[in-house]
């Protein structure tokens, strides 16, 4: 059984990837590249629990409207009886439109997103989509995700989210970020589990233009509702990152 528990471009992935940004006319084109130690996605490990290699490419235009791409290795385990593959990668597409809201120091974002995996050949296939809304008001944010049919067809999901981040010293950050998941149907799980919490806490620095972090991500599942896996437990995530 897939080792694979999935909860956007990520929530944890993004904390951990520098953006900057290079103006083309009426939009900026912006790209980073990452290295995790462990791809950790609404708290559960996509890469069963090595390392990975992370990068996407965006552009934002000045309306707001915004649209891009980003990729990541994967391990998700064996197929038990050798059916087929999971693939090795997972690519992602977004597009939206994120800006304030008149002058206040509130913001607002809705967006729509498509997983691939290429190179998976099990059925169901584990591509499916997502849109979201996130309002935000100054360094807080809050927001739903939501899935008509989730991974490997599995339903509807909704996806719960809230993060704060700030600046604590010269160079150093500290984002907060909590994530409830619902499925439409219990059976998701090797248990009849059908909600679950994840959670982190990521401390940032940049050094000469490099970012690096370290966040501590867990959530309140069990390794039997992982399949007797460990991929589900609170770990350490070490990142490396540079914007392009």
């Amino acid at each position: 059984m897939k080792n694979k528990i999935l909860g956007t471009a990520a929530v944890t992935s993004a904390l951990l990837v520098g953006m900057a940004t290079t103006p083309v006319h009426a939009f900026d084109i912006s790209g980073n590249i990452a290295l995790v130690s462990d791809y950790r996605f609404r708290g559960i490990s996509q890469s069963n629990q090595d390392a990975a290699v992370q990068g996407g490419l965006d552009a934002t235009f000045d309306s707001g409207f915004y649209i891009g791409t980003w990729a990541s290795s994967v391990d998700f385990g064996d197929v038990t009886d050798g059916s087929g593959s999971f693939g090795t990668m997972e690519i992602d597409y977004y597009a939206g439109w994120g800006g304030p809201i008149a002058d206040s120091d509130f913001s607002a974002d809705v967006g729509y997103m498509y997983y691939q995996y290429p190179g998976d050949t099990v059925n169901p296939s584990g591509d499916y989509q997502e849109i979201h809304a996130t309002g935000s008001w100054k360094d807080l944010s809050v927001g739903v995700i939501y899935s008509n049919d989730f991974y490997a067809e599995t339903g509807k999901y909704v996806y719960y989210t809230g993060d704060y981040s700030m600046t604590i010293a010269e160079d150093f950050s500290l984002a907060l970020h909590v994530g409830y998941n619902d499925f439409d149907k219990s059976g998701f799980f090797a248990t009849d589990e059908d909600t679950y919490t994840d959670y982190s806490v990521t401390v940032g620095y940049t050094f000469k233009g490099v970012d690096l972090s370290v966040a501590w991500v867990g959530t309140d599942l069990d390794d039997v509702d992982c399949f007797d896996s460990s991929i589900c437990d609170d770990t350490a995530v070490f990142s490396i990152s540079k914007s392009l």
